[in-house]
């Protein structure tokens, strides 16, 4: 994309995006109709504008949903799956082993209710499809405890469900030997798509309330969602309940060792590239495009890493000034990356705190042919929960641009 000296943009997200592209030099913010270069939207906006002009970018696929509604991230991985198995192998299709075992309701329940009596006294948690911050969801034991859900949802007439839409769960089988810091906690990591880009930075998301499952009610012990953690009555604001993803790695080597930790991360990766290319055919693939996933994954006992959901606006509001300043950061080299300025080659493997780790293809540390040297000797080019010196390698990389601003 040729570079732009002066870059028009629109943004309706408050927080840290609007001091990202306010300090950003040569940008100029517009306001209501006038023509613009660049636009942080909400996921609604793309429905309601079909046309744009040849240079813009905005910060969402036209059907993100794909990947980012629970029901539809779940026919996407099953279908993936399937295919892999079919095409390759079994041992390929077991790569795909990192969701829990789900199912999308109504139109699957009756599925549901035989997975359900195959295995008495397991728990079940059931989330709203379309639904974000942990709004809707429970957890329950007994099909008695979703009836209330199953006569107002499940079992209406044609002539009510044309009145009204019926509102999609999943119901997924209940994680519940979770690995744990004294409390449950899951994993915010962050993956751009121009192609696919991991961020070096994250954070584990601490419940306040210590893990117990004879409490299964209690959302404070369940549900990681920074929206429900901040509402627990001995929440402290200032202690927050986040982990960044450096310290929690740190702790797992001392505790279980470097080879163990290497592993889980490299599982984790699977799960970034897997689930992109359950949807990689599917998304459309508009050049005027990017997004910004924030992937939730969750641990259990075995360090084994568990897909829990994508989102395709993960909050950006910060909890405190460390999380501030994270965010800060993210967005920052979010947009570096899309470049309206033209100041990239395109044929970057880091930029700021993203480290390339999918271009068509596995991304190596090491700058030399995969088919000459052979994969297996070679370093995968990823570094999540790995030192984060941005500002260094941001200036080294855009020391030889004319004019530009030292970070």
């Amino acid at each position: 994309m040729e570079g732009r000296c002066i870059v028009r943009y629109k943004c309706s997200q408050p927080g840290p995006i609007q001091d990202v592209l306010r300090q950003r030099p040569g940008w100029i913010e517009v306001k209501d109709d006038s023509e613009w270069d660049f636009h942080w939207c909400g996921v609604g906006w793309l429905k309601e504008n079909l046309y744009m002009e040849e240079h813009v970018r905005v910060n969402h696929f036209r059907n993100h949903y794909e990947l980012t509604r629970k029901d539809f991230m779940l026919k996407n991985l099953k279908r993936f799956k399937k295919n892999l198995e079919r095409e390759a192998s079994c041992t390929e299709g077991s790569k795909c082993d990192f969701f829990p075992c789900t199912f999308a309701l109504p139109n699957e329940y009756h599925l549901f209710v035989e997975e359900f009596k195959r295995n008495p006294g397991s728990t079940w948690i059931m989330k709203p499809a379309a639904k974000s911050q942990g709004a809707g969801i429970f957890l329950f034991k007994k099909l008695k405890d979703i009836m209330e859900w199953r006569k107002h949802d499940g079992t209406r007439s044609e002539e009510q469900k044309d009145a009204a839409q019926v509102e999609s769960y999943v119901a997924q089988r209940y994680i519940e030997n979770p690995y744990l810091l004294g409390r449950k906690f899951d994993l915010r990591v962050y993956v751009m798509v121009t192609s696919a880009w991991l961020y070096r930075e994250g954070f584990a998301r601490l419940s306040s309330t210590r893990f117990s499952l004879s409490s299964i009610d209690d959302k404070y012990v369940h549900l990681t969602n920074v929206a429900v953690q901040k509402t627990a009555p001995d929440y402290d604001p200032e202690k927050g309940c986040k982990w960044k993803i450096q310290k929690l790695r740190r702790f797992l080597t001392a505790k279980h060792g470097r080879q163990v930790v290497e592993t889980l991360f490299k599982e984790m990766d699977n799960i970034f590239i897997s689930s992109l290319q359950s949807v990689q055919k599917i998304i459309i693939n508009d050049k005027h495009c990017f997004e910004l996933y924030g992937y939730d994954i969750m641990l259990d006992e075995n360090l084994k890493p568990w897909l829990i959901e994508v989102n395709a606006s993960p909050s950006l509001a910060p909890s405190s000034q460390e999380d501030y300043d994270m965010k800060y950061s993210l967005l920052e080299d979010t947009v570096n990356i899309v470049d309206m300025e033209g100041r990239l080659t395109g044929k970057e493997k880091r930029v700021g705190g993203y480290d390339l780790v999918w271009n068509d293809g596995p991304v190596y540390s090491e700058d030399v042919d995969p088919e000459i040297f052979g994969c297996s000797s070679l370093k995968a080019n990823t570094y999540l929960g790995c030192a984060n010196d941005r500002e260094h390698q941001l200036n080294t990389l855009l020391k030889n641009v004319p004019g530009q601003k030292r970070i």
